[in-house]
């Protein structure tokens, strides 16, 4: 966390009638309305006039929602007339729930050297612009922290989300409490604490985010929110030796590769074994083994460091059966109830929003019959009659799912689909590149062995992915001969992740074209 100046408490300025401006953004979910309820409410109870506005966003794509209170002491006599909007370079306290929304505060003024307090967490809720980009989209939270400490009068940043989470709440009231610790408004603690208790809702668990954020602000120093464990599937099942033999025997072919590529291996094989199963792992093991010995050591076994994470990716493909699996595990639910809040004594209704295409449904079947159905322009047309509105799935209900639970247990039927039969296809013509250039150009076979990161997702997302990895190869075939072949196939890559739609690839290809 970074606190700036004295945390005394402020009082208000004479010059500006005594009014005090506050400004609030957050996005849908994290409890804005129920933080100005409580200033208001706190202004209130404290013999001021305090009026509360919101002008509505859309989530992240056109902005936060931005909540507005202006409060003043009041001793009778006529009420106070309060602006109803914030506006720029006039604004006291500013809080944001999030990095990115604070950096949108400073950009449209409301954050200024002068006099504001910028109270704001450090975590990222990612826009919805940031999720498009096909490679790393996501906008840097340290361009945001250097702005703020230069556009702020007062700057306190701590991870208000984490802190709320560590202790069973939400972010509004670790917001309120970093409010509080601030000293940005001239009411003692125990005053917000009781807008707390008056609002009746939730009150212990807000409480003690309240006392976690009031620290925060306080100590200087944000407490480093606990990390949760990362959840890693079980890879074999409790009690089975004979499978766990077969596990450890998998592993103890990793401790033989070269140190560079067994840091990759071993979570790749978690992940291939756990997308299907043990024989799938040591036929990735298999695969990988084969490329390692035609790789070079006096290279740090780039090329094969490299494969051993993308070869996992492309064996772990997404299809229906793994969307459904991934639907139906019970860690999933339970991150859901703790994200949403939901008590032991809460019922839970969840929906999934399920729209398989006829791509999807011809690649289930057995490859022979799914190839006659993709190939046949009827068949498909009829799929799409049937399948072309999304379906909503209450998957809290016992029927559908055990739809979805019946369908991501069809792992023993994925290996004979026609899905499969087209992932490993592809698969094989990607490794067969990499691997024939690996004598003549060594640096472009690992760029080649790269290019897999554009294929990923599910349904269309894939569809688009392998259609940019496909245009990158054809275009590397342009430059292949040239010395700076792997100089440009990086920046087919690189350019193939910039967009959605595939322009800034259209145009390196250009390029390629008028000199190739």
């Amino acid at each position: 966390m970074t606190v700036q100046q004295s945390l005394a408490p402020r009082q208000p300025d004479p010059a500006l009638g005594q009014i005090i401006k506050l400004a609030c953004l957050a996005v849908g979910g994290q409890g804005g309305g129920v933080l100005t309820g409580w200033i208001e409410d706190l202004a209130r109870a404290n013999g001021y006039a305090a009026q509360a506005t919101s002008v509505a966003g859309v989530a992240q794509r056109t902005g936060a929602t931005i909540y507005y209170v202006e409060m003043a002491p009041y001793n009778g006599g006529p009420m106070p007339v309060f602006s109803l909007a914030p506006a720029s370079g006039d604004v006291d306290i500013m809080i944001s729930a999030e990095m990115m929304e604070a950096g949108r505060a400073i950009m449209r003024g409301f954050v200024t050297p002068d006099r504001t307090t910028l109270i704001a967490s450090t975590h990222r809720a990612l826009a919805v612009s940031e999720k498009m980009v096909p490679g790393n989209g996501i906008a840097s939270s340290e361009e945001v922290r250097a702005a703020a400490e230069v556009a702020a009068q007062r700057l306190i940043l701590a991870d208000f989300e984490g802190l709320a989470v560590k202790v069973g709440s939400v972010i509004s009231a670790s917001l309120f409490g970093g409010l509080a610790g601030s000293g940005a408004l001239p009411f003692p603690r125990e005053a917000f604490e009781d807008a707390i208790r008056a609002g009746g809702k939730g009150v212990e668990a807000s409480l003690r985010a309240f006392a976690v954020g009031y620290e925060a602000a306080q100590a200087g120093v944000a407490p480093a929110p606990v990390a949760a464990p990362k959840n890693h599937a079980q890879v074999v099942p409790q009690g089975s030796a004979k499978l766990q033999a077969e596990w450890n025997r998998l592993t103890g072919r990793i401790t033989a590769l070269p140190a560079e590529v067994a840091e990759l291996a071993l979570p790749g094989l978690r992940k291939v074994v756990e997308f299907q199963d043990l024989a799938y792992g040591a036929a990735y093991l298999d695969r990988l083994e084969t490329l390692v010995r035609q790789d070079r050591a006096d290279k740090a076994h780039a090329f094969s460091r490299e494969a051993a994470k993308y070869l996992a990716n492309a064996m772990a493909y997404d299809d229906v059966i793994r969307v459904a699996d991934l639907k139906t595990r019970g860690e999933r639910f339970s991150r859901i109830r703790r994200e949403m809040g939901a008590k032991d004594g809460n019922l839970m209704h969840l929906t999934e929003f399920m729209h398989p295409g006829p791509a999807e449904i011809a690649g289930m079947l057995p490859a022979g019959i799914g190839r006659k159905v993709q190939d046949s322009p009827a068949w498909m047309a009829r799929l799409d009659r049937w399948l072309n509105k999304g379906r909503r799935v209450r998957t809290d209900t016992i029927p559908s799912f055990l739809m979805l639970y019946t369908l991501g247990g069809l792992r023993g039927w994925r290996l004979k689909s026609l899905r499969h039969a087209e992932e490993m296809a592809h698969m094989e013509r990607w490794i067969s590149r990499a691997t024939a250039a690996l004598g003549r150009n060594y640096d472009l076979a690992v760029e080649i062995v790269k290019c897999r990161r554009l294929v990923k997702g599910y349904s269309d997302t894939h569809a688009r992915g392998q259609s940019k990895f496909d245009r990158v190869l054809a275009g590397i075939a342009l430059i292949e001969a040239r010395e700076d072949a792997a100089d440009w196939a990086r920046r087919l890559r690189e350019a193939a992740l910039l967009d959605e739609e595939g322009k800034a690839l259209d145009g390196a290809i250009d390029t390629i074209r008028s000199f190739a």
